[in-house]
C-alpha cells in the first residue's frame, strides 16, 4: 500500500516520518529526491537550463538554489513550469522505489502532494497539521528567514483546511498533543486495512 504524508511548510512532516521509520515503515522523501534528481537526471537538467538558463547550475554541476528560488517564487508561471518538469520525474522515481520495498506499506513525504496531483497515485494520505504561528516560528528558526518570507511560501501552498479535508488521516503537531500515540493509532489502522 502507498501512503502519502503531507502538510504545510513547518508542520513537522519530517519529525512524523522519522517516527514511522522507527516503526519499520520506509519513507520516500520527495523533496530531497527532487533535489538529487535535479543534479543527476540528464533530461531534467536540460529542462531546468531551458527554463532558467545555464546560470541555474554552478560550474561544479550543483544547483544554484538561491538563483532558481528567487526567479521561481517571484514568477508563478515559471514556478508552474518548474513543477511540471520536476514532478513527473519524481513520481516515476517514487514508483520505482516503492516497488523495491518489502514493508506492508510505504510513506511518500511531499509538501506539494495535493498541489502536484501525485496524491492520485496513493492509497491513503496523512496530513500533518500545526497552527500557522507555530509553523512560521519553526521555519524562521530552521531556515534563518524572515516572517514575511515564510508567509510568502505558505501562501503558495494549499490551505491547511483543504489539506485536512482531502486527507484520510490527520496528525496534530502543535507542540502540545503527543505525536507517538497518534502515529501508532494510524499505523495500526493502516495495518488492519491490509488484512
Amino acid at each position: 500500500m502507498k501512503v502519502g504524508i503531507t502538510g504545510g511548510i513547518g508542520s513537522g512532516k519530517t519529525t512524523v516520518c522519522k517516527i514511522f521509520e522507527v516503526l519499520g515503515i520506509p519513507v520516500y522523501y520527495a523533496d530531497d529526491r527532487a533535489k538529487q534528481l535535479m543534479v543527476t537526471h540528464p533530461e531534467l537538467i536540460k529542462k531546468i537550463k531551458s527554463l532558467f538558463s545555464e546560470a541555474a547550475y554552478y560550474a561544479d554541476g550543483s544547483l544554484n538554489r538561491p538563483y532558481i528560488a528567487h526567479l521561481a517564487f517571484n514568477n508563478a508561471h515559471l514556478l508552474a513550469q518548474l513543477n511540471a518538469a520536476v514532478h513527473p520525474i519524481v513520481q516515476e522515481d517514487a514508483t520505482q522505489w516503492h516497488q523495491q520495498q518489502q514493508a506492508p506499506y510505504t510513506l511518500k513525504e511531499a509538501a506539494l502532494l495535493f498541489e502536484s496531483g501525485s496524491f492520485r497515485n496513493l492509497d491513503k494520505v496523512i496530513t500533518v497539521y500545526a497552527p500557522i504561528e507555530v509553523r512560521i516560528q519553526r521555519v524562521m528558526q530552521r531556515d534563518q528567514v524572515s516572517k514575511s518570507q515564510v508567509i510568502s511560501r505558505i501562501e503558495k501552498q494549499l490551505s491547511d483546511a483543504d489539506k485536512i479535508q482531502l486527507a484520510d488521516f490527520v496528525i496534530t503537531n502543535n507542540g502540545q498533543t503527543l505525536l507517538i500515540p497518534q502515529i501508532k493509532h494510524i499505523h495500526q489502522r493502516l495495518l488492519q486495512s491490509l488484512c
